[in-house]
């Protein structure tokens, strides 16, 4: 059984990636930081279905965190399977966004991408087999009005995939990204009405996190092993 983790495994695309890698077979860490109780509901869910699923806690802005907890899993076995889906948005116009909200946004996406990827790459490697996905956004395709931060964020994270695509395809690892248009998550309820999503999106609905999970179960497969360095957008044709 291959082991897969999920941060950000609670919200509303992380969860549906958890369940569909349970139900794919893998036994699924799920990551929570704030969103213990949420985590740990799911786990218990993806359980009474037949699945296997464990919460892991951790900052993944904090390297020592993150190392502490990540280290000793890998120790007999490694993690192939890599989700990066934790992140975080904080919305203002560039002239009045303030240092914090730059920072913030970039820990999570950036330095959090690097505090749990790098732990799982010489495991990884050494069983010469392995697949990590990276979420990233429409918004780092096209851009964002108040989202300079965000689309920062997303962009270093797909710039950082091609590279780190590069490093490691010899060792039958492939690292890909998906980026997500707008998904039926409580974060673009609050965002969008039905209106706006009817003018901005061709298919006139929003995605649906199953349909996130579907693509990134597909490029976790062993039909994707030739699928590496892409980044590539779910977004109803809005690109």
């Amino acid at each position: 059984m291959k082991k897969a983790l999920v941060t950000g495994g609670s919200g509303g695309i992380g969860a549906a990636v958890c369940r569909r890698l349970a139900a794919d077979g893998c036994h699924v860490y799920i990551h929570a930081n704030s969103g213990l109780k949420a985590a740990q509901a799911l786990a218990d869910a993806i359980r009474a279905d037949g699945g296997s699923a464990e919460v892991l806690v951790f900052d993944v802005t904090d390297g020592t965190a993150v190392a502490d907890v990540l280290s000793p899993l890998v120790a007999e076995q490694p993690i192939q399977i890599l989700v990066n889906n934790a992140g975080i948005h904080d919305d203002v116009v560039f002239p009045g966004m303030s240092a914090g909200q730059w920072h913030r946004v970039m820990d999570v996406s950036v330095n959090g991408f690097f505090n749990v990827t790098q732990p799982l790459m010489m495991p990884m490697i050494r069983s010469r087999w392995g697949r990590i996905i990276n979420l990233s956004s429409i918004a780092a395709l096209t851009g964002n009005p108040g989202q300079v931060n965000y689309a920062a964020a997303k962009g270093a994270l797909n710039s950082a995939t091609k590279s780190l695509a590069r490093e490691v395809a010899s060792r039958g690892i492939t690292v890909n990204a998906v980026a997500p248009g707008i998904i039926d998550t409580p974060m673009s309820a609050s965002a969008f009405d039905a209106a706006e999503i009817a003018r901005l999106v061709p298919m006139k609905r929003t995605g649906s996190p199953a349909e996130v999970a579907d693509l990134i179960g597909f490029l976790v497969s062993p039909q994707a092993a030739y699928i590496t360095g892409q980044i590539i957008s779910i977004n109803g044709g809005m690109i």
